[in-house]
């Protein structure tokens, strides 16, 4: 069987090295097959053929190289080495490079590079690689707070955020990290498609916000400091401040990797995140739409990593049946129960009433779902304060829904830091030649 390097190639029109790799591999001094390709929507073809690549060669300055397109051609199996000059504005590595070459790179020094990241290809074999690993270590916890509409979210995030900064002193950060002997910080982010928060903030102005956020991490790794000067600042209630999209159909512009590596960075910059974020989540499983699912890119791809979920809903016969259906749909997108938490807000006074709300959430739950009684939270009751005047004022809101919230939060968080980390499900590498057969039917090798 003939092993050689079958190689993806993209490039603008007269790139020196392109047509010298592609000549390497015509006069057989470089054992590869060099697929050229004009353009990267091709590349992502390709990629999501049936036929195995060994590796990606792409030019610097190729319109559309981000970092979804790295991620896209990793999950491919297909290592990328992005060809680049001594300048060097991003760090390509950084972003999901296996390598970076020099535009004057010699035979030999591809080569050398193939050999350390890339899989000659034989003939009738399937290539296989072993999955990378991403450990958080001991980035900040993500709470988002979510729910039908009208039920309060976005005042309940506002009164999270200002509860877990002026009352959780004691909250524990994640495994391995110590319990801070300050006040946390906290940090609010708008993720809503429809954002509210600029108008609950009075932000004069609209800019930055998580549009500008997500597209410096398409090419580039924003520090520390970049990421706070996007932030906002709200002293009266402690916490820093994202703001939302602009308009709705600002989500266009945002794409997965890039978006699921701003909410890393926000993690590394605060002790605890905040999401305001809405409760649609369905995706092409359901509908059979990839634009469906990137429309609702920004609340799937922070409920499902989220460590703790708040679901909102009113004590009403259709705020019970809305909070019902939220919570089998969070379930069905893969959230584990224990990590949701149904809040009525704006909960009676009557502790008969709320019981009869906390079962028949239960109830209802469990029916919707399939899962036993109890494997989500018992309904967490918030009494109705008007927090209108101090939102016109922007001063900080009364202590006792802040105060509520807080607690309970940061009692879960510390329960969950302690236990067992969540078994996710995880590609497993098959060492070679530890496969006899493909299937049943054929006869064991000799």
């Amino acid at each position: 069987m003939g092993e050689r390097y079958v190689l993806l190639g993209v490039a603008p029109a007269r790139s020196p090295w392109f047509g010298q790799v592609a000549g390497w591999a015509s006069a057989a001094s470089l054992p590869a097959e060099f697929v050229r390709c004009v353009s990267l929507d091709e590349v992502v073809a390709r990629l999501g053929g049936t036929r195995d690549f060994s590796a990606l060669l792409v030019d610097a300055g190729t319109p559309g190289l981000d970092r979804d397109l790295l991620n896209l051609a990793d999950r491919a199996g297909c290592p990328v080495l992005v060809v680049d000059g001594p300048e060097r504005r991003r760090d390509w590595r950084e972003l999901g490079a296996a390598a970076v070459l020099a535009p004057t790179f010699s035979r030999d020094e591809l080569l050398g590079s193939l050999a350390e990241v890339a899989t000659r290809i034989p003939s009738a074999t399937f290539r296989l690689r072993e999955p990378a690993s991403r450990p958080r270590g001991d980035q900040g916890r993500l709470v988002a707070v979510t729910g039908p509409g009208g039920t309060g979210t976005s005042v309940l995030a506002i009164a999270l955020a200002q509860g877990l900064a002026t009352y959780a002193d004691r909250f524990l950060a994640p495994e391995g990290r110590p319990a801070p002997e300050r006040r946390p910080s906290v940090l609010l982010a708008d993720l809503c498609r429809v954002a509210d928060q600029a108008m609950y903030h009075d932000a004069q102005v609209l800019v930055p916000g998580i549009q500008e956020l997500v597209e410096a991490h398409r090419t580039a790794q924003p520090s520390s400091r970049d990421l706070l000067d996007q932030t906002f600042d709200v002293p009266a209630r402690g916490y820093r401040l994202v703001l939302g999209l602009r308009r709705p159909r600002h989500w266009v512009g945002l794409r997965a990797q890039a978006f699921d590596a701003t909410l890393d960075s926000l993690q590394w910059l605060a002790d605890v995140v905040v999401a305001d974020v809405e409760c649609d989540v369905e995706g092409e499983a359901e509908t059979g739409s990839l634009d469906v699912q990137d429309r609702n890119l920004l609340a799937r791809g922070t409920l499902s990593r989220a460590d703790l979920v708040l679901v909102a809903g009113e004590t009403s016969l259709k705020g019970t049946t809305a909070l019902v259906r939220t919570l089998a749909d969070l379930v069905a997108l893969g959230v584990e129960p224990e990590r949701l938490l149904p809040v009525a807000n704006r909960s009676p006074r009557s502790p008969r009433r709320r019981a009869e709300v906390t079962s028949a959430v239960a109830e209802l739950v469990a029916a919707a779902t399939g899962l036993r009684a109890g494997r989500v939270g018992p309904v967490l009751h918030v009494p109705e304060r008007d927090p209108e005047p101090a939102l016109r004022d922007g001063v900080a809101l009364p202590a006792t829904v802040p105060r509520t919230l807080a607690s309970v939060v940061a009692t879960v968080l510390s329960r969950s830091a302690t236990a067992p980390p969540r078994d996710i499900a995880e590609p497993v590498a098959v060492v070679p030649g530890t496969l006899t057969t493909f299937t049943s039917q054929e006869p064991p090798s000799p």
